[in-house]
């Protein structure tokens, strides 16, 4: 029996059209926390696109005397009561909307809203994935409109559609409880069955983890994120017919370049494309491949514009007020970093070069690390160097010759006789052994001289300066014994510090000696450390000899070193290059050897990508990198 609102009565299991407004919230309701705004949100979107599928559970309010006061408590439904309350606070209902109830007045309220939330059966995620596919695909609706009828977000939807898109055969061991959902997302990366199916079958159970799924499925692909995909941009890399395979689940919703023959093809056509610029602005060659050991011309400075030199001194004014502040904290230091660097910024910028030097010189382009084109201009090949000017021809046989005419009209006295070399020597030896007791007791001047001395060989822009000090640094370059060691972590921080230095340098027109006579001592001892850091060679090889104590443990210690900072080992680091024992060895040291014995009989490769995937995380180094180490208890490796 269907009444409305106005029938003075009701029977057990009748239908009453209620306002809106005469529902409330039920006392006994088995539900106490309470929903979430998003599945209100998704209740709303339903109701609003749907209409209300299942109708309200109410029964009759009772004032003390047991006499109906004409509200109604929503036994079941409350979820359902509170979307249209939000409704009408979106002006989509009037709050006097009748909501078709069903009455109930011989279950007890309690009992049945519990039984209405611990009997039921949620839908399997899969039905729910495939329901939305058959959503799209047999009735057109786009992620949008999906989103809008179920009050969920577009890119939820476009995930769940995803998932709905992977091998049929894959969801049903997600389905049986042999998948997870995590591994299921991981596979998402790619839509290719073939591709998804083969990872899964050839991956051994026990290294089944979303992390080696997403890295097999993309082992022959460029992430999003790369320098090169950068540089490229993903929208013209698919404008030249480029597909990228999206990871939805990524936090920055990156994904996968599928082409890396391509991309590269657009890497260098772009590089290319820089250089002819650079041969347009002037320059008499540029080229992508570097090549070593060519001279440098040295840079000159264009005078500041007027709004330069407004800026730079008040930077300077502020650097002084800093400077004489009585507490020094670490605002005061990252501002005054912040002033330093805006400086530089600036003399950087004044930096132009010798339109001579340019018709004669050239640049290098490269791709720079944050994916942007790197090019370093001033570069003379050999056969492109100047010839230096032709002394003047000799006078002819029978010309005359000019002389000085006599002093004052008196004659011309002979020069008098050099002292011998051998006095020169012994009066230059006693000067130097007067200089080096002077310099023994005054360490500030003696800090300038070496670090001066580093500096003539440390930075290649530094010429035509001299230096007393038999000092020699020898820089080795690491990259003959690690490929690619530039652009580690560390090999990136080296290299923009250098850079910073050599601009400093190269824009100070009185030369390197008055450059660190302008410093101040916190800067030169910054200075110094980075020289020195040049110097160090710890690379243990066979065609050197090592003294009994390990040196680079002892500085390591000194300086707090920790590796895992700057290096951990994977499957291309360090596992596929050496023994499976030695694989074994790691997992039983970082993990357990419970962990290293579920390894033993599996192929190299898998063993060193589940041996990474074990031992992330857990601080193990290999032998050679870490502290403490003698020469006897090394391990040469072959």
């Amino acid at each position: 029996m269907t009444t409305t609102v106005d029938t003075p009565t009701a029977d057990h299991g009748s239908v009453l059209f209620i306002p809106l407004n005469l529902l409330k919230k039920s006392p006994r309701n088995a539900r106490t926390t309470p929903h979430t705004t998003d599945a209100i949100e998704a209740l709303a979107a339903s109701i609003a696109a749907k209409g209300m599928l299942q109708s309200p559970v109410v029964e009759p309010e009772c004032d003390e005397t047991g006499s109906p006061t004409g509200n109604y408590f929503v036994t079941i439904g409350e979820g359902r009561r509170q979307a249209q309350l939000l409704r009408v606070k979106r002006r989509q209902i009037e709050k006097t909307e009748l909501i078709r109830c069903l009455i109930d007045l011989e279950n007890d309220a309690h009992e049945i809203s519990l039984d209405e939330n611990v009997t039921r059966s949620a839908m399997h995620p899969a039905d729910q994935f495939e329901a939305f596919h058959r959503l799209a695909e047999e009735r057109g609706l786009g992620a949008e409109d999906i989103a809008a009828r179920f009050g969920v977000t577009a890119t939820v939807v476009r995930q769940r559609l995803r998932l709905a898109a992977v091998s049929p055969r894959l969801m049903e061991h997600y389905r049986s409880g042999d998948l997870t959902l995590d591994q299921l997302m991981a596979f998402t990366v790619t839509e290719d069955h073939c591709r998804q199916e083969s990872v899964w079958e050839n991956l051994p159970s026990y290294d089944r983890n979303p992390y080696t799924i997403r890295r097999h499925l993309t082992r022959d692909r460029v992430s999003a994120r790369e320098r090169r995909a950068i540089f490229v941009g993903i929208e013209a890399y698919q404008a030249a017919g480029g597909v990228v395979e999206r990871d939805l689940f990524a936090e920055d919703g990156g994904g996968y370049l599928a082409d890396p023959a391509l991309l590269d093809r657009l890497v260098r056509e772009k590089l290319l494309s820089v250089a002819e610029q650079v041969v347009a602005d002037g320059w008499k060659w540029a080229s992508l491949d570097v090549e070593h050991g060519l001279r440098r011309v040295r840079p000159m400075l264009r005078n500041r514009t007027p709004e330069e030199e407004d800026t730079v001194a008040a930077l300077r004014s502020e650097q002084e007020d800093l400077q004489t502040t009585e507490e020094w904290t670490d605002e005061c230091e990252a501002r005054y970093q912040e002033i330093v660097r805006e400086i530089d910024a600036i003399e950087a910028g004044r930096l132009c070069f010798d339109p001579a030097d340019m018709a004669s010189a050239g640049a290098f382009v490269t791709l720079g690390d944050s994916g942007q084109a790197r090019i370093d201009y001033g570069y003379v090949r050999t056969e492109e160097e100047r010839p230096e000017k032709e002394p003047e021809a000799e006078k002819a046989e029978g010309e005359q010759v000019d002389t000085d005419p006599p002093i004052d009209g008196l004659t011309a006295q002979k020069s008098p006789a050099p002292l011998s070399d051998k006095l020169v020597a012994d009066l230059t030896a006693h000067r130097t052994m007067a200089l080096r007791d002077a310099l023994a007791s005054q360490p500030k001047v003696a800090l300038i001289e070496l670090l001066h001395a580093l500096v003539m060989r440390t930075f290649e822009d530094c010429i035509g300066e001299g230096n007393l000090l038999q000092i020699r640094p020898h820089h080795t370059a690491l990259s003959q014994w690690a490929a690619g060691i530039e652009e580690s972590p560390a090999g990136r921080a080296v290299r923009a510090r250098h850079e910073t230095w050599a601009i400093r340098l190269v824009t100070h027109d009185e030369g390197p000696r008055s450059f660190v006579l302008t410093l101040s001592d916190k800067e030169r001892l910054s200075l110094l450390a980075h020289c020195v850091s040049l110097t160090v060679n710890a690379v243990v090889s066979r065609d050197r000899d090592w003294c009994e104590d390990d040196t680079a443990s002892d500085l390591a210690r000194n300086l707090s070193l920790d590796m895992n900072a700057y290096w951990q080992p994977t499957a291309e680091s360090y596992f596929s290059r050496v023994s499976k024992g030695r694989i074994i060895e790691a997992v039983s040291e970082a993990v357990s050897s419970e962990a290293s014995r579920r390894l033993e009989g599996a192929k190299k490769d898998v063993m060193a990508e589940f041996a990474e995937t074990l031992i992330r995380g857990t601080g193990w180094l290999p032998e050679p990198l870490r502290l403490g180490r003698k020469k006897s208890d090394q391990t040469r490796l072959a």
